[in-house]
């Protein structure tokens, strides 16, 4: 069960750098903070339940690495942001990253 609460940590951790960027417009300020809010509390909920079960290194890193990940692609897919090799190639040494931190566990 630990993995499962990481995992919905780590995606609703994607949850909160949208938020603040959908606050930056006038017309979804409101709306965005209250998604960013929401998300960093839920998400650190479950990262806290997480961590009883899994240690501290490992489970920050994965945490921190799909919110980064999965950030990354919400910006390219919604937000317009710069594509190129070179940063897909950075998201995947995350993603590969966070896989061998999973399978030495």
């Amino acid at each position: 069960m630990a993995w499962i609460y990481l995992l919905t940590a780590g995606l609703f951790e994607i949850g909160w750098p949208v938020g603040l960027k959908l606050a930056q417009k006038t017309d979804t300020r409101t709306i965005g903070i209250v998604i960013a809010l929401g998300c960093i509390a839920i998400s650190g909920l479950l990262l806290w339940l997480a961590q009883k079960q899994i240690s501290i290194g490992t489970s920050y890193a994965i945490w921190t690495g799909i919110g980064a990940a999965g950030t990354f692609l919400v910006g390219i897919m919604f937000f317009g942001d710069v594509s190129s090799w070179g940063r897909y190639l950075g998201v995947g040494l995350i993603v590969a990253g966070v896989a061998v931190l999973k399978l030495s566990t």
